[in-house]
């Protein structure tokens, strides 16, 4: 089976396709889609579905998981455009028919590192040693696919798990 993890962003995405078996999770490809941070928003948008559209077809994965929303209350206007590229996120997955978990940034880590609060190098000092990498994932935005993915995988199998009981 395999997950797409997905750290939206309106000039960043993160995204990780990894399969996922009853003994081993696999990377397939990670990434990131970048717009140009300059061009109108209608055009910004139609670049991430179709990015986004791309990786769905390619790797036609069995879920998606994808980062939920956070708003500071200094920065709402951040929120707002994030929300943008969520939604054009969601409904791609939508149109392909893919079942889509959202999560949210303090369950990712905490599923991850035992800490809802960990830092970015936390993370991707667990997605290396999760996968067995040299190196970490850059940029970050990588390796939050990777950890939201991950998170992914894990809620897929115990989805698959309550179904094998009934």
């Amino acid at each position: 089976m395999e997950v797409c993890g997905i750290d939206p962003g309106l000039e960043v995405s993160g995204y990780a396709v990894i399969a996922i078996n009853s003994r081993s999770t696999t990377i397939r490809e990670a990434g990131i889609c970048r717009t140009d941070p300059h061009a109108p928003l209608p055009e910004r948008l139609a670049q991430i579905e179709a990015d986004f559209n791309t990786i769905l077809e390619r790797w036609r994965p069995q879920a998606v998981g994808v980062e939920q929303l956070y708003a500071h209350y200094k920065h709402p206007r951040t929120a707002i455009l994030m929300g943008h590229a969520r939604g054009v996120i969601l409904a791609a997955a939508e149109r392909m028919g893919v079942t889509v978990y959202s999560f949210n940034p303090t369950q990712v880590k905490r599923y991850l590192t035992g800490n809802g609060r960990a830092s970015k190098t936390q993370v991707q000092r667990a997605i290396m040693a999760s996968f067995g990498l040299t190196t970490p994932p850059e940029p970050h935005d990588v390796a939050d696919a990777l950890a939201i993915g991950l998170c992914c995988a894990n809620e897929c199998r115990q989805t698959q798990r309550q179904v094998a009981r009934v």
